[in-house]
């Protein structure tokens, strides 16, 4: 096999583990079941991934591109946040690496940890280094950055792990927006 073929055959037992993982969350989901589904052996599974852990891992890497949330002036916050949020998840549709680390944190400990340092590094750090930033002292900014991440993990959680339905994508970009903006000001 070359490794082209292995990393394609790599990156498609992924897709398929990512989707699996999305819907049917972490338990319920066999190394067999996704091999199948990606057309291979579950011996490659176990090659490229250690077994179902490492799939797991693997297949819930995740970045959150919100750098540009963090570039202007305080009072347009909410709306940049509420932009990147409902972009991310109306644009990757039950198979967003992030849902499934959610929706998993309720199974597996290791998940709900992974998530956790996850959001503290790439969410409510920069959150609060933007507010500290913007003029508020450290102790304000990081109640404010933590109100903010709370409320938005609060929202994620009953709208994406709880209902499938988002309801409309400009509706809840405003109402997001609106609320953010309230946190952020205090």
């Amino acid at each position: 096999m070359t490794l082209r073929n292995a990393t394609a055959t790599r990156q498609r037992i992924l897709e398929h583990a990512r989707g699996q993982f999305a819907r049917h969350g972490y338990a319920a989901v066999t190394v067999k079941g996704v091999a199948d589904a990606a057309g291979v052996s579950p011996n490659l599974i176990t090659r490229y991934f250690g077994g179902k852990d490492g799939l797991f891992l693997a297949a819930t890497e995740v970045g959150i591109p919100v750098p540009d949330s963090f570039d202007g002036d305080r009072s347009g916050l909410g709306e940049r946040l509420a932009a990147n949020i409902v972009r991310r998840w109306f644009g990757a549709a039950g198979e967003d690496p992030l849902l499934v680390l959610h929706r998993a944190s309720g199974e597996r400990p290791a998940a709900a940890e992974a998530l956790a340092a996850f959001l503290d590094a790439n969410s409510l750090e920069p959150l609060h280094r933007y507010l500290r930033d913007s003029g508020l002292d450290d102790a304000e900014a990081g109640r404010r950055a933590a109100a903010i991440d709370a409320f938005v993990l609060g929202v994620s959680t009953r709208r994406r792990i709880l209902r499938s339905d988002l309801g409309d994508p400009d509706d809840l970009r405003a109402w997001l927006a609106a609320a953010i903006q309230r946190l952020a000001d205090g």
